[in-house]
């Protein structure tokens, strides 16, 4: 289903994938800073988790401004928690690269404002820690400070996010988190003789078996 969602005096372009039967549990999905949100690994994962019985919003931010890609994650936040038609006990937010960045940030952000249960976690797939050859200057500090669950699905050959470091990371965080390694993956989750398919059956299936843990989770 094709959505419009008002963002200021624009639009953000945006698509449900929506399981057969209703769904209480949500994800929001965007892309990195280069795509929209046609990217092939998103429509893989929509499609996916959909087919599972979890409802996928994905959408279209471009700008490369991370506090204007926060906004509008946040914007697509408050949309979905206001629906009528998908009346959702909870959302996970989740984000490619960049995505994953501005999808950490709204929820620190969210969580200093209010302290509903709607955001229930995080999942971060292909998360940029650091720029190319720059492992100095780490982008951590709003993972440092998320209390909600939190999955990381990385390429261990990753250029933008290199294995200890991240793991360094991880070991300070006060949220309950998890790691998985796409061995040999590059930041766009390229791995030399396995095809892209294979790779995003590997995602799909890490996702939705951390989703359903930790739906699990809250409502035993």
């Amino acid at each position: 289903v094709k959505v419009k969602i008002p963002f200021g005096n624009k639009y953000l372009d945006a698509i449900f994938s929506v399981p057969e039967k209703k769904s209480r549990y949500g994800v929001i999905l965007t892309h990195g800073a280069g795509g929209d949100m046609n990217f092939p690994h998103l429509v893989s994962l929509a499609a996916y988790l959909a087919s599972h019985g979890v409802l996928c919003l994905r959408f279209t931010c471009k700008g490369l401004n991370i506090a204007y890609r926060t906004k509008a994650f946040k914007t697509v936040v408050e949309y979905l928690k206001l629906s009528d038609e998908y009346k959702l006990l909870g959302v996970f937010l989740a984000g490619r690269s960049m995505g994953s960045r501005a999808a950490a940030s709204v929820i620190r952000h969210l969580s200093q404002e209010d302290d509903d249960d709607f955001i229930q976690g995080l999942i971060c797939l292909s998360y940029p820690l650091h720029r190319p050859k720059l492992q100095s200057k780490l982008r951590d500090e709003d993972l440092l400070f998320i209390r909600c669950p939190v999955l990381f699905v990385s390429g261990s050959a990753d250029e933008m996010c290199e294995k200890q470091l991240l793991e360094g990371v991880a070991s300070k965080m006060k949220a309950p988190k998890k790691i998985h390694w796409i061995d040999k993956a590059n930041h766009g989750m390229a791995v030399k003789g396995r095809t892209t398919d294979d790779v995003m059956e590997e995602i799909n299936a890490q996702v939705f078996s951390w989703l359903r843990e930790n739906i699990e989770v809250e409502h035993k």
